[in-house]
């Protein structure tokens, strides 16, 4: 059952609430005096007594179960963990588990790989003076880590090799104290040596004044299990051990250091938990990622003793990609071992397990089944009837994982078990049968306490435990669920209890219902509930469509089937999708999937969904699977780049192509995003941050990328951002690096005079072998860059083939600085618009008007184009009045008679517009080309004005919204295209409107 329980017997004590002081004599205590020997060789004999102790306790392990016949030798079967120094970047807004199906195995460039035995050893820094180091002391430690990635096991494999001197060789004592065990006695008071004898009696003769002497290592485990109050802003000082207080406030003056300062001190949690500690009290930051794939590998082999079974295992869960990420984790691997040799040995198996939901059921099953074997309680062969005899202790053991889960417990005690009808002996005895599922362990003084065998497993029983509940109608468990505005009474469909579960899942702390929602969504497929019939009364049955809503929405976060993803490739090619607005849990799903396809996406265009601001954030991590990824203008900030970057650290990162234009990311957003692009997983050729707001600070940081040896980067675009001279100086500082292979760069508009032309200049001269395009129009160079930039041209080891630049005046809003004067056309315009105030403005009227015969003009659409040819940049606005109205660009050849498609904007390849209509007082706003629409989302203001953007040489043509009360620009959408002729600005007018240009 996925219920393990462990039986950790760690000692057996009195059960007094504290352990008494020795009685000391001159220093050492009564244990000296009786032998009689001198305070040294006492005080060694005491440390190695504690040392063997230590041993004993670490030198074996239990796979999940502790029994004699399952004991094992740590140092014969310990697979090393991936552990770094320091930690993932982000923020942690999502499941633990979950997270880890972003950065499988991933190793970024500035994080090392570090043993565990080495968490205190120190590093160099580089000192104030140039050649200098100094070391840095490290004294406490945080490790973090997600449920059962195997930070306990790192703590006994550093304790076992200190102890057998292996390791550490300069410490002199060890203290293991767990949060699950101070949390018995979190209520009394002590001293430091009577706190510490609790749990290692054999240092009751030690006189504390040795703790002081002596190199000291305290090892705090499992942080998110404590329940004991730590204030690290108000407490009370203690520094003497001998002083008595609570198990609290020592624990706090350890970590603190004002008692036992020179003391080390390594802690232990789970991401969540690890903020109680104040960060400026820890000296080293270290992650534990679990297994890699290598080490995934080498554990199956070594578990599995035939080797023959053990690849097709291996093979098995390869191909079931959601499997293959959660062998990140050691106590899933042992879950998918125990069900997979076991159904290969079936000759019979046909059903292999190929989700989480169904791996976990045949885990309960085969569980359920050893235990009905061993005690002879069930004679039928069918796993499933073998559920029966034991419904009712897992139905109780579920309603307790429900209930823990609600409350964020992963650790219970015997108060908790009474809430659901398990008494203690209950509990003892089912533990002793089901071992696998429900651990109990024996901690100080023979109390008890519990835990599931893995926190997937609690929230897979949880989720079991509502459907069940949804099966009886139990309505005191399902209104967990109830929206606030809805009303269940005495009944509640599958439909209503699903789409509540998604609702509550979304809006929970740190995604922490997330893998509960999808162990839900699997069970409730009818597939699943077969294999649960020994626990369920009856199979739930649906409708169609609420059956393939649950199957859609179950497949979508799964992200594993190949029939779905099918799906998913017509819905982002459909001409109309853009219609459905997606929900942010809609968009997670779907980045979930995208990610997971074993099919490389050849674009992800992010403008093309249409969903909130929320929702953009959350698809985000499909960059990672995907060539080319366009971005532009989706209001993207700081926080959006952390996600970002743990996609480019990927190892399975295909992105070569990223466009982050007109985004307010500023310095701080580009910061996080340099982790991404130094590492040595990333694979981006062609970077896109025009308009993101960047400044000097930007440049410093992209110095260091075009630097560093590990960056493919080929093109650059930094346009339209307030560089200035001094930024463009630290970029060249780049661009002079043996390591810099950019091939374009684009500067254009980044307010750059003639200082920052000869800084470039000299740059491309010093390293001239990559740089072919430079892109300096609508800069200040004066006479004398222009000159240093023609020099390039003229030297010969230099490969620059196109260089631009203009001397244009530049104008605080970049934009504005490249405004077209531009007029209409009255050849081309149709007969039933009228052109006024010097061919500025155009209306629909209702009588033709009399226009000469002329090939140009449109003979149908109400359309007209403008005179002047644009190649270079251009921008120009248009005010409409009416209800509809669209602005458009085309090449000249657009046919002009008949009313095809070949005739009308937007319908054909030849021309791009954006339309915009007003319809009972709501806006709406599509972009068109070759007859395909985007829907774009309408901006919170009303506007009737609009502005263009064309780029003809980098083949960009951007639509925006001005605001009427700010006056500023609202990015609607760009498009990218290879121009091959000059573009004509064109309008269509709608009845009873009218458009003005400029």
């Amino acid at each position: 059952m996925f219920i393990s329980l462990y039986l950790f017997t760690i000692r057996q004590q009195s059960t007094k609430t504290e352990v008494q002081p020795p009685t000391v004599v001159d220093g050492i205590s009564g244990f000296q005096q009786e032998l009689n020997q001198p305070e040294e060789d006492v005080l060694h004999r005491v440390f190695e007594r504690h040392k063997q102790q230590m041993k004993k306790k670490c030198e074996s392990v239990f796979e999940v179960v502790q029994t004699q016949s399952n004991k094992t030798l740590l140092n014969r079967i310990y697979t090393q963990l991936y552990i770094i120094e320091g930690e993932s970047e982000g923020v942690n807004e999502e499941h633990e588990v979950l997270q880890m199906e972003k950065r499988p195995g991933k190793q970024r460039l500035q994080d090392t790989a570090i043993n565990c035995n080495d968490v205190f050893k120190s590093s160099l820094n580089a000192g104030l003076e140039d050649g200098m180091k100094e070391c840095k002391e490290i004294r406490k430690v945080m490790t973090k880590g997600i449920a059962g990635i195997g930070k306990t096991v790192s703590v006994q494999k550093f304790v076992l090799d200190w102890a057998e001197g292996e390791a550490n060789l300069n410490v002199d004592i060890m203290f293991v104290l767990p949060f699950r065990e101070l949390n018995l006695i979190k209520d009394g008071r002590y001293n430091l040596h009577t706190l510490l004898c609790n749990f290692h009696p054999e240092l009751k003769d030690l006189d504390a004044k040795i703790y002081s002497m002596s190199k000291a290592v305290f090892i705090f485990d499992g942080l998110d299990e404590s329940r004991i109050p730590m204030n690290f802003s108000q407490c009370e000082k203690v520094s003497d051990p001998t002083t008595v207080s609570s198990v609290g406030v020592l624990m706090t003056n350890l970590i603190k250091g004002e008692l036992l300062p020179s003391a080390l001190i390594w802690i232990t949690s789970r991401p969540a938990a690890a903020n109680q500690i104040p960060p400026q009290l820890i000296d080293r930051m270290t992650e534990i990622q679990g297994f890699n794939d290598p080490q995934k590998e080498e554990y199956f082999q070594k578990r599995i003793s035939d080797h023959d079974q053990a690849i097709k295992i291996i093979s098995h869960i390869k191909q079931a990609k959601s499997l293959y990420i959660m062998c990140h984790i050691p106590v899933f691997c042992w879950i998918s071992a125990t069900v997979l040799q076991k159904i290969l040995e079936d000759t019979d198996a046909k059903d292999i397990p190929t989700t989480l939901t169904e791996m976990y059921i045949h885990f309960l099953l085969i569980q359920t089944s050893m235990k009905n074997q061993k005690y002879g309680d069930y004679k039928t062969q069918d796993l499933k009837e073998q559920l029966k005899p034991n419904r009712i202790m897992i139905l109780k053991l579920s309603e307790l994982a429900f209930k823990q889960l609600t409350k964020g417990n992963v650790m219970f005690y015997e108060e908790d078990l009474n809430e659901c009808g398990i008494d203690v002996t209950e509990a003892s005895v089912y533990s002793g049968i089901c071992t696998q599922i429900f651990k109990e362990e024996s901690v100080l003084y023979s109390r008890k306490v519990y835990c599931f065998v893995h926190l997937s497993f609690q929230e897979f029983l949880a989720a079991f435990y509502v459907f069940y509940c949804f099966s009886i109608q139990n309505m005191e468990t399902l209104r967990f669920f109830k929206p606030p505005y809805q009303d269940w009474c005495d009944n509640v469909t599958l439909e209503e209890l699903l789409e509540g579960a998604v609702r509550k899942a979304l809006r929970s702390q740190n995604g922490g219902l997330d893998l509960f929602l999808r162990f839900l969504l699997g069970i409730s497929l009818e597939s699943n509930q077969r294999l649960l019939q020994g626990l369920l009364t009856h199979t739930q049955t649906s409708s169609n469509s609420i059956n393939q809503i649950i199957t859609y929405i179950h497949k979508q976060i799964k992200g594993e089937d190949e029939l779905e993803l099918e799906r998913i490739s017509e819905y982002l090619s459909s001409e109309k999708h853009s219609e459905k607005k997606l929900s942010p849990g809609q968009c997670a799903a779907l980045a979930c999937m995208l990610r997971m396809s074993e099919e490389v996406l050849e674009e992800f265009d992010l403008k093309k969904y249409n969903t909130t601001e929320e929702g953009y954030r959350r698809l985000i991590p499909a960059v990672s699977n995907c060539r080319k990824a366009l971005l532009a203008g989706c209001n993207l900030t700081t926080k959006s780049c952390e996600i970002l970057t743990s996609a480019l650290q990927s190892e399975n990162s295909s992105l070569k192509v990223l466009d982050l234009s007109d985004n307010i990311l500023q310095d701080e957003g580009l910061e996080k995003l340099s982790a991404g692009l130094k590492s040595s997983n990333c694979k981006i050729e062609i970077l896109r941050l025009a308009g993101c707001t960047l400044s000097i600070s930007s440049c410093e940081i992209l110095c260091s990328s075009l630097k560093s040896a590990n960056t493919p980067l080929k093109e650059l675009d930094l346009s339209n951002n307030e560089l200035l001279d001094s930024g463009v100086e630290m970029l060249s500082a780049g661009l002079k690096s043996s390591q810099c292979e950019l091939e374009t760069l684009r500067l254009s508009g980044c307010l750059i005079t003639e200082k920052g032309c000869s800084s470039l200049s000299s740059a491309l001269h010093s390293n001239p072998s990559y740089l072919k395009e430079l892109d300096l129009t609508y800069n200040q160079p004066g006479d004398s860059g222009v000159k240093l930039l023609s020099s390039l041209l003229e030297d010969p080891q230099c490969k620059i083939e196109i260089l631009r630049y203009a001397y244009v005046y530049f104008a605080l809003d970049i934009l504005h600085v490249y405004a077209c004067e531009l007029t209409l056309d009255p050849n081309t315009v149709q007969q039933d618009l009228a052109l006024s105030e010097g061919n500025k403005k155009v209306m629909s009227v209702r009588e033709q008007q009399e226009y000469p015969d002329h090939p140009d003009r449109f003979d149908v659409w109400l359309q007209v184009l403008c005179k002047e040819p644009m190649c270079g940049r251009c921008y120009w606005e248009a005010e409409s009045g009416g209800r509809g109205f669209a602005v458009a660009v085309t090449y000249k050849g657009i046919s002009r008679k008949g009313g095809g498609d070949d005739c009308r904007f937007g319908y054909n390849e030849k021309s791009w517009r954006l339309y915009c209509t007003n319809s009972a007082g709501t806006n709406s706003y599509s972009v068109w080309h070759k007859k395909k629409i985007i829907d774009i989302p309408a901006p919170a203001f009303s506007s009737s004005r609009v502005g263009m953007f064309l780029d003809w040489a980098a083949g960009i043509l951007s639509f925006y919204l001005i605001s009427p009360d700010t006056n500023t620009l609202t990015h609607m959408h760009t498009y990218y295209s290879k121009f091959s002729e000059p573009l004509y600005a064109g309008f269509w007018i709608g009845f009873d409107s009218s458009v003005r240009i400029g």
